[in-house]
């Protein structure tokens, strides 16, 4: 009997370590808010103009209307030295001109597609962009957005669903 419970009592404390072994118990460290892959373009103003999408996307990230608004009219500007980018600027003018987060977040759909067909096609010069989708956005109509992470970062709901929508396209 005293052999049994040695034989058990040795088995269990194998499989604890195992199981301890197998499970971080360290604290997840938060990444570095300053640090974000970046996708560099060989056109500068098509940089500049995807630098002020990329401010205006993370603005409606954390919800904050007024950033979201001063990005959409940098973008506007930024947009002005890029060949082809009329409707990007007239979407973003009409993101500029409002100051409601939802109407804001409606518009940024149409920002964004406009923006993916400037920066496709061996526009990069180095990096990736991430073209996301979530189909609850719009009513559930669906939208797409542009990122420099795989990490979901829902503009169409912030924080309320962060983690929804998924990468449909990798443009390298």
């Amino acid at each position: 009997m005293k052999m049994k419970n040695g034989i058990m009592m040795i088995c269990l404390v194998l499989g604890s370590w195992t199981a301890m072994a197998q499970h971080d118990h360290t604290t997840p460290s938060m990444p570095d808010k300053t640090t974000q892959a970046t996708a560099a373009f060989k056109d500068a103003a098509l940089g500049a103009t995807f630098e002020a999408y990329d401010q205006l996307k993370n603005a409606l990230v954390t919800s904050n209307a007024e950033d979201a608004k001063k990005a959409a009219d940098n973008l506007v500007v930024a947009a002005q030295s890029v060949k082809g980018a009329t409707a990007l600027k007239e979407a973003s003018a009409k993101l500029a001109a409002s100051s409601d987060l939802r109407e804001q977040r409606t518009l940024f759909s149409g920002v964004s597609n406009e923006m993916a067909p400037l920066v496709r096609d061996g526009k990069l010069a180095g990096g990736m962009l991430y073209i996301d989708y979530c189909p609850m956005a719009n009513g559930n109509k669906g939208g797409y957005w542009l990122s420099t992470k795989e990490e979901i970062r829902n503009p169409y709901f912030g924080d309320r669903m962060l983690k929804c929508g998924s990468v449909k396209e990798v443009i390298q």
